[in-house]
């Protein structure tokens, strides 16, 4: 029985399409490029990506608090132009997605895909036009807020306290309506209630969370309600399961512990609805990879793509079928993008 679960899985992760729709790739390419590294991606991150089966990862342009207000356009900018270095490095390897034609190319030729969202809308300060700039730059995705507040919204607290109570503000409202003419999803991760409410109100096309698990199994507002993960779904959209510590378990976050907020996305959205965001952050963070799974600082439950195998596997013994994989694996998310890109 083991040996036929062992080639089911090797068999998943050789021929399914598999998405991650979050990865902090470029805070980590841009910051070790400056540092006088090249061909990050190739040597580093490529090889672990190919042992799990990965195909298409979504890269964040996130900016560290440090370098806010005044320089977050400029770090955006620099984020984007080492990914441009890179793809001039190991063109071979992998495509920058900016519309289907470029996702079906990758599967194709079995390049990594990579597709680019901002982690708070930061960069664009408050200024609507530069959104078109980002867009002519290739980022396809508007994650609206990171956990803090900016011109556009409130994002949501990491904690177990009271969510602070504002929405979208005008500006706000204003990057949905014109992401979404442009061709842009929008991601819900890290927006508190209101804005999430907000964004359902106005919102005209399949909406993501790229990287959020359920509130019912770890009550922090980072997580999501099952009434948002029910109305999430009605738009057609996809949750993406988060594998950071604090976001899975308040204690003794482990595979099972993430397992089980799969199976309450099934059962609250259906399986059309769930996917992959891993967010690890381990390596990139400088977070130890450790077996203390009390401890304090967040880790990642699974240590980077290609161990996510012990996920399949955990999935595969609590009776998920081929076909039910294969949606949450990538299927699911490619629907959105495909439906929304241009």
């Amino acid at each position: 029985m083991q040996k036929k679960i062992q080639e089911r899985i090797k068999n998943i992760h050789k021929n399914f399409t598999i998405v991650d729709a979050h990865l902090d790739l470029l805070f980590d390419i841009e910051r070790k490029r400056r540092r006088g590294q090249n061909k990050v991606i190739e040597t580093e991150y490529l090889p672990k990506l190919k042992d799990g089966g990965i195909n298409i990862i979504v890269s964040s342009i996130y900016i560290d608090g440090d370098f806010l207000p005044e320089l977050a356009l400029r770090k955006a900018l620099d984020q984007i132009s080492a990914l441009y270095s890179e793809l001039d490095e190991s063109q071979d390897k992998i495509i920058f997605v900016k519309n289907t034609t470029d996702m079906d190319k990758a599967l194709k030729e079995d390049k990594i895909g990579i597709l680019l969202s901002f982690e708070g809308v930061e960069p664009l300060i408050n200024d609507i036009n530069l959104l078109r700039i980002f867009y002519e730059l290739g980022v396809r995705g508007v994650g609206i807020t990171w956990s803090r507040r900016n011109f556009a919204a409130d994002g949501c607290s990491f904690g177990q306290v009271k969510d602070r109570e504002n929405g979208l503000s005008d500006f706000g409202r204003q990057i949905v309506k014109e992401a979404e003419r442009l061709g842009m999803f929008i991601d819900v991760s890290h927006l508190n209630d209101a804005g999430f409410w907000d964004v359902m109100e106005i919102t005209t096309q399949a909406v993501i969370a790229s990287h959020s698990n359920c509130r019912a199994l770890n009550e922090i507002m980072r997580n999501l309600t099952d009434d948002q993960i029910k109305a999430l779904a009605k738009t057609g959209g996809v949750i993406g399961i988060n594998a950071v510590s604090t976001i899975v378990a308040e204690h003794n976050a482990d595979i099972r512990a993430l397992a089980d907020h799969v199976d309450h996305l099934r059962e609250v959205a259906g399986i059309r609805h769930v996917g992959l965001g891993f967010d690890f952050c381990d390596e990139i963070f400088g977070n130890p990879f450790s077996d203390d799974k009390n401890q304090d600082d967040p880790y990642d439950v699974i240590q980077g793509h290609q161990n996510i195998y012990q996920l399949t596997e955990e999935l595969i013994k609590r009776g998920y079928t081929d076909d039910e994989l294969r949606l949450i694996y990538g299927e699911n998310f490619l629907r959105v993008y495909k439906g929304t890109l241009k």
